[in-house]
């Protein structure tokens, strides 16, 4: 009864927050902006169903999962640079993961499409969902776990060999 109670009582403002959220979202006006149609044609039908609808690969099918070569992950939509590659790490849950990312190319907002609020991570350029952000990450250095999806990002390796 008291659970009950509860969650009558804070479902307005958990409404609240997912509206809010929204909005904002689509107030924000990025760099590279392009119709619907034209990333439906421009990028692989997996890379917009993660990018443009924000949607989710399944674990251990994405290119970049067991992927340790030196260089850089970029925006597999816009090419902007997002992770390196010495931040990767192997976090066993089937997906690309990083301690830290380029910070002034990402960025962080609210996700509550599981019903609780989630940090979720997008292209600061072109509004592209990756991933993600988790509290369990390597405790040695940033305790954060940036779980990207592959097919929102592209390689691009390091040529000082």
């Amino acid at each position: 009864m008291k659970k009950t109670l509860l969650t009558l009582l804070l479902l307005p403002f958990v409404v609240s927050c997912q509206t809010t959220n929204k909005e904002t979202q689509e107030k924000k006006k990025y760099a590279v902006e392009k119709t619907e149609a034209t990333w439906k044609k421009e990028l692989p039908e997996m890379a917009y169903f993660v990018l443009r609808q924000a949607g989710t690969e399944s674990p251990f099918t994405g290119e970049y999962d067991k992927f340790y070569e030196a260089g850089v992950y970029a925006c597999a939509a816009c090419k902007t640079k997002l992770y390196y590659s010495k931040d990767k790490y192997d976090s066993k849950s089937g997906w690309p993961s990083f301690d830290q990312g380029v910070t002034e190319n990402l960025e962080f907002d609210v996700d509550y499409k599981l019903g609780y609020a989630r940090t979720e991570l997008k292209c600061n350029t072109c509004g592209g969902h990756l991933g993600h952000m988790f509290n369990d990450g390597p405790r040695k250095t940033t305790g954060k776990r940036h779980c990207i999806n592959s097919a929102a990002l592209t390689f691009i390796p390091d040529t000082d060999e």
